[in-house]
């Protein structure tokens, strides 16, 4: 049995193909070892005497970022992966792709490194926001309609990270121990879609280790899955540093380390040609794969002069950004039509830590510099025409918040001046000079080439107190590092051992007082190196790729929930507007537990001003599920995700009606942490994790256990009602020769236009090896107006039924009946 038909081949004439072949013949050894490593961080090898430029990459994969990590040139800022994955929208996802190729090519980016298409095994997954769904079908859908539109542009799509990476803890030492059924049915099934719908020019293996060897060495996922029975002809990157051998990793099919310039290929590479350990046949496959990507894309007699990167800020991806945003937001509970907010309502108060912050989008490699931002509190004063009250009511900052809006250089200019110098000695003549406007300043790509590799730079900035009395200065370094304070060394963080989460490796925050005047300017000196420091009894080294975050804090913490109880008692509806950023969800680590941060501050502030007004409409804001101890006591939750540049406009939208709610959950809520399937088994020990759930995550594992859950997989209300009629079929019997659709009538019963997802789930009636209560087939959104009725239709094939016995091995799809069973959710079956 073949996986929902068979796989498509590469799009690729004979001819193209052979003139490939002879290409890679015509190219000396030393050129071929070349290509098979980076350039420099985010470009590949250039073949200036074959016309052959080099290839810019760039994250991705909600907004093509540039050449910096941090303060690059700015871009646009889309709905993160779970938010455009609560649209359910393949449509829109194409669309998302389409106008990402656009802005790649503004930053002269040919590669965009997206989409990320693992699974949400646990809520606690730090990138959960990033990919799309806890259902590798959805995922998969949606993944490959991103990449058509992506790849109809001319900008290659790298699928990420294949495969088995669903944490960020000890991401590139941790061995994810999981059974072959569940490999295939849940963690290869995306890429597999994806592929055979698709066909992405590039994928991108994993940091961790897949069943005892690392991702870019595995020959069982790299060779015989993806080449031998996918057929797949695209090229495969490695994770940045993420290359752990120099002839296993070619031989199993990684074609290209990165980021360059070579450490495990290179001169390593030739050595071991030489040697005989590896043969140049084994190069050529990866050359061959290099070169058809460089084809794809457009590189073939191309400059290799790059043009410096441009920003391309249009009404028509400003409309889309909101239109994605509003079709992710989720209606979870709207009790006695709490929304959307009418004309009765003359005065609304705004409360929370992140009504006034722009909550655009998670951490890590998903960050960038927005073109703008819009806020909660900017949007809703200007769309509202009603009276507005504020009050933060919560404090909720990982670390102390970045110095960078009270920082001016020694000329006036905001921000601070950054000096680096050769070598680790610091003096009076820096090599380069440049000024950044924020003081989270990881230098990870954005180092001058004239200091590598080891360097030292100093941090020069004033601030000018607003009050008197003792202030906070919170330091991060990832080396060695000190911060001053008009000259005395407030914190020494020089010789620090124990590694925190910002900036990947760096440090915990050192946090120091000390007494400030208002009014009177202090000057700030940083001193840092990028070498790197033993962390851990193990004393493992760091990345030193060097980098410091310069935190500060005026006003103590203090309740602010009084003040939200006095404005809340005073108006006719209360927002609250609570959740997690971009320092609680990011790459690189993951969050410790569902509450809201920080310390129940949040939880009490809802429960406080619920009990102050009977109107209390709460938005959270996060990337994955948060537990809701007060969700009896309000009558109106709104999920609203990381929605990009357009949040505010976004959320503003959905509030007072002016849109229509339409997301359903692509991740199930569960009630407790304890609840989820991954609980026993994250996130593993002794540098192992072990996927002892099987094929039970998600949706699957709490229907097998029949427990309640806060909110199901799919769910989302709207502000009208839909209808379903009667399902049929379109006839009686599936086999390999066939497929069948699955159809509903749905109509719009109530005063308002609106979209309902229709989803299909299929039940093996009486399965030979444990099956799932159901699993999710195939969806359709139907837009509809009042009274007007749609057509869902959804078409399924044996693959549908099918899962994959091991003792085969391979898919099986079992002579018996199954139930076709249609639903508004996973636990609305209609």
């Amino acid at each position: 049995m073949s996986p929902q038909g068979s796989i498509k081949p590469v799009h690729e004439s004979e001819e193209e193909g052979e003139k490939l072949k002879e290409l890679v013949s015509k190219l000396s050894e030393e050129k071929k070892i070349l290509l098979l490593s980076g350039k420099d961080f985010w470009r590949t090898q250039p073949l200036p005497e074959l016309n052959v430029g080099s290839l810019k990459t760039t994250d991705g994969p909600n907004g093509a970022r540039g050449e910096f990590f941090t303060d690059g040139t700015p871009a646009a800022l889309f709905p993160c992966g779970i938010s455009l994955a609560a649209t359910w929208n393949v449509d829109l996802l194409h669309q998302v792709g389409s106008t990402l190729a656009k802005e790649a090519k503004a930053k002269q980016a040919q590669v965009l490194l997206a989409p990320t298409v693992c699974l949400h095994r646990s809520p606690l997954g730090g990138r959960n926001f990033e990919s799309f769904s806890e259902d590798p079908i959805l995922t998969g859908k949606l993944a490959a309609a991103y990449i058509n539109g992506l790849q109809g542009e001319g900008v290659a799509a790298t699928i990420k990270h294949f495969v088995a990476n669903e944490q960020e803890t000890l991401r590139m030492q941790i061995n994810s121990v999981v059974e072959e059924r569940a490999l295939r049915e849940l963690y290869l099934k995306p890429f597999e879609i994806a592929i055979r719908d698709a066909d992405p020019w590039a994928l991108m293996s994993s940091y961790n280790l897949i069943n005892g060897l690392h991702a870019d060495m595995n020959p069982f996922t790299l060779r015989k899955v993806l080449r031998e029975e996918w057929k797949y002809k695209g090229a495969v990157i490695s994770d940045w540093g993420g290359t752990n051998s120099t002839v296993e990793s070619v031989k199993a099919g990684c074609d290209l380390e990165m980021p360059g310039p070579a450490k495990l290929r290179g001169k390593a590479l030739k050595a071991a040609l030489d040697r005989g350990d590896i043969t140049i046949r084994d190069i050529d496959e990866s050359v061959e794969r290099i070169l058809r990507l460089l084809q794809r894309t457009g590189r073939f007699e191309a400059s290799v002069d790059e043009p410096g990167e441009k920003t391309l800020d249009t009404n028509e991806t400003r409309q889309l950004i909101r239109k994605a945003g509003v079709e992710g937001i989720t209606l979870l509970k709207n009790d006695n039509g709490a929304l959307p907010l009418g004309p009765e309502i003359k005065k609304v108060a705004l409360i929370g830590p992140n009504v006034k912050r722009p909550i655009a989008g998670g951490g890590g490699s998903a960050s960038l510099k927005p073109y703008y931002n819009t806020t909660p509190y900017d949007s809703i004063t200007a769309m509202s025409g009603r009276e507005i009250l504020f009050t933060q009511g919560a404090q909720i900052d990982k670390w102390l918040p970045l110095a960078s809006n009270i920082c001016k250089t020694s000329s006036g200019q905001p921000g601070v001046v950054l000096e680096f110098f050769k070598g680790d000695k610091f003096g009076d003549s820096p090599l380069i000079v440049q000024t950044r406007a924020k003081t989270d300043l990881f230098l990870w790509d954005s180092a001058p080439v004239e200091v590598l590799p080891a360097y030292s730079f100093k941090v020069k900035t004033t601030i000018v107190p607003e009050t008197t009395g003792e202030h906070q200065f919170g330091f991060q370094s990832v080396g060695p590092g000190r911060l001053f304070v008009n000259g005395q060394l407030l914190i020494d963080n020089w010789n620090w051992t124990e590694a925190g989460e910002a900036m990947f490796e760096a440090s915990v925050e050192v946090v120091a007082s000390i007494h400030l005047n208002a009014g009177v300017s202090i000057e700030i000196l940083v001193e840092s190196t990028n070498e790197t420091r033993p962390v851990g009894k193990a004393g493992t080294a760091t990345h030193g790729y060097g980098g410091c975050r310069i935190g500060y804090r005026e006003s103590p913490i203090i309740d602010l929930i009084q003040e939200a109880v006095g404005i809340a008692s005073q108006a006719d509806a209360a927002i609250v507007i609570v959740g997690l950023d971009a320092e609680w969800e990011s790459e690189g680590y993951d969050r410790q537990n569902m509450d809201l941060p920080k310390d129940g501050s949040q939880d009490r502030l809802v429960s406080a001003v619920a009990r102050a007004n009977k109107r209390t409409i709460v938005v959270n804001q996060s990337g994955s599920p948060v537990t809701m101890p007060w969700v009896s006591e309000v009558p109106a939750i709104l999920q609203a995700w990381y929605q990009g540049q357009e949040a505010g406009n976004a959320l503003a939208d959905i509030l007072f009606g002016n849109e229509n709610p339409s997301g359903k959950l692509p991740v199930t809520f569960p009630k407790r942490l304890e609840d989820n399937p991954a609980y026993h088994n994250w996130p593993g020990e002794n540098k192992k994790v072990v996927y002892g759930e099987g094929i039970f995550i998600g949706y699957k594992h709490y229907e097998r256990l029949a427990l309640d859950v806060l909110f199901p997989f799919g769910h989302g209300l709207s502000y009208t009602r839909f209808h379903y009629g009667e399902v049929g079929i379109s006839g009686p019997v599936l086999s390999d020769s066939n497929t069948l659709t699955v159809s509903v009538p749905v109509t719009n019963n109530g005063k308002v236009s609106g979209q309902e997802i229709v989803q299909l789930y299929i039940r093996d009636i009486k399965a030979r090896l444990p099956r799932p209560e159901k699993e999710l087939q195939g969806f359709s959104k139907l837009t509809l107006n009042p009274g007007e009725t749609g057509i869902a239709s959804i078409v399924i094939d044996l693959y549908s039924v099918g899962y994959y016995d091991t003792s085969i091995p391979g898919w099986i799809a079992e002579a018996g009946e199954f139930e076709a069973i249609i639903g508004s959710s996973s636990d609305d079956i209609r």
